[in-house]
């Protein structure tokens, strides 16, 4: 039984699944597999430990052998893999939901900070040697304490967003779901414009998936208007990136935060060159302790796999 890991990973996690193969080899690249290393791991492996950006498309079960039966993906989004390919390739495919929540949610805690009191414009002003000391009106921003946030997508993450803005910041919490919920302390609106125009920043964190490509764009920045903040932490192409520019560019927002883009690594120079965005290199999950306990999370999918089980985190 030979494993593939498409990537470096903490050494606990490469340990953790020796046990269970014959063989693990972890690939040094860090960067994303070509189609031609996809294909092949497909010929050579009975299971590979992918992640974002290993594009596992149609094509690529189209062009592979059928001897891997097992893609247990690293994090919990899985939209880099056809999912409905693999099944009719009897490929498994499995996630790591649950270890991502509380540090995505963090990061969204970050991004909405920095983005509304300015922090990345002033830290670059600092960096710069462009600081003349304090005065009462340098870089004032907006104060997000007892103002209302707006998150679209209330799973776990969202969740997670909410609780720290209500608890710890006393926002008020309004949201749109696809599906109904109860969640304490917060209120559901029926559309995502009524959420646009309620909140003061709206924070993205649906799943990736062919509904949410594009979901939001022009008529939402519209609707969330020039004193309101966009915050994204789901998927970049959950976002028309062009029409965000133009947004931004055009003051039709107040400014943005962003983890995640469209076409990532690439950025595009229009959202450089603007201060009232805050961008980061997808920092979600980037903690030792939460990569550690995905990577385990999906080596636990592997050993119920391996040892016939039903998978812990089916997809």
């Amino acid at each position: 039984m030979r494993l593939l890991i498409t990537r470096p990973l903490p050494d606990a996690v490469v340990d953790a699944a020796r046990p269970h193969f014959d063989e693990v080899e972890v690939r040094e690249n860090t960067l994303p597999m070509s189609h031609a290393e996809m294909v092949a791991s497909l010929a050579l492996y009975d299971a590979v430990l992918p992640t974002l950006g290993d594009r596992y498309t149609a094509d690529v079960f189209a062009d592979g052998s059928s001897r891997c039966r097992m893609l247990a993906n690293f994090g919990v989004g899985y939209n880099h893999i056809d999912v409905a390919a693999a099944a009719k390739a009897d490929v498994q495919v499995s996630n790591t939901p649950g270890a991502v929540t509380d540090a995505t949610a963090d990061i969204a805690m970050t991004l909405m900070l920095m983005t509304c009191r300015r922090a990345g414009e002033g830290e670059r002003l600092v960096r710069a040697d462009g600081w003349d000391g304090w005065h009462p009106t340098q870089l004032l921003g907006f104060h997000v304490s007892g103002k209302t946030v707006g998150i679209i997508g209330m799973g776990r993450i969202g969740q997670a967003i909410a609780q720290r803005c209500r608890l710890g910041f006393g926002m008020n919490v309004v949201f749109h779901n696809r599906s109904e919920k109860s969640v304490d302390g917060c209120t559901q609106l029926p559309t995502m414009d009524a959420v646009a125009q309620a909140a003061d920043v709206v924070v993205l964190a649906v799943p990736a998936s062919p509904e949410t490509h594009h979901l939001i764009g022009a008529d939402f920045f519209a609707a969330l208007g020039p004193k309101s903040f966009l915050v994204n932490i789901a998927r970049g192409d959950v976002i028309d990136e062009a029409a965000l520019v133009t947004a931004l560019q055009d003051g039709v927002i107040a400014g943005a935060g962003l983890d995640v883009y469209e076409f990532e690594p690439k950025v595009p120079a229009a959202l450089k060159a603007m201060d009232h965005v805050t961008l980061l290199p997808h920092l979600g999950t980037a903690a030792l302790e939460v990569r550690t306990d995905m990577g385990l999370m999906a080596v636990d999918n592997l050993a119920a796999w391996v040892a016939g089980q039903a998978l812990p985190n089916a997809v």
